[in-house]
């Protein structure tokens, strides 16, 4: 329906994908804590959304969040040689949760606003 088919939406829906594959990537983590040689995986994503706005500040059609799972080879902070530190991805999982938390928000307003623009006479 064209009436949701906005860009708000687009980035509203695509923000809460990434955020639900960094949660999933974050509790995957923190769930092999204790599992040794166990390295640490972390969700890069890049909104660069349609070249920052276009020139005069509107996003044409496309609009597309990319995603990669990276992991971490490199830093062995355990004996086990297990990378997972318990406590820094329990801080990402809170903060990534606000952020969901957010963008529901922000969608809740958007259809807060509709449904008033629909029923104002």
């Amino acid at each position: 329906m064209a009436l949701f088919d906005t860009t708000a939406f687009r980035i509203i829906e695509q923000g809460m994908s990434v955020l639900w594959n960094k949660q999933q990537i974050i509790a995957q983590n923190i769930a092999n804590a204790d599992t040794p040689e166990y390295n640490c995986k972390y969700l890069e994503f890049g909104g660069v959304l349609k070249e920052k706005l276009r020139q005069n500040g509107t996003i044409k059609q496309e609009l597309n969040l990319s995603q990669c799972v990276v992991t971490d080879y490199i830093t062995r902070d355990q004996a086990d040689r297990n990378n997972v530190d318990n406590d820094t991805q329990q801080a990402e999982l809170a903060k990534t949760q606000l952020q969901y938390d957010a963008l529901i928000d922000s969608m809740n307003g958007n259809f807060t606003r509709m449904r008033s623009a629909m029923t104002t006479k």
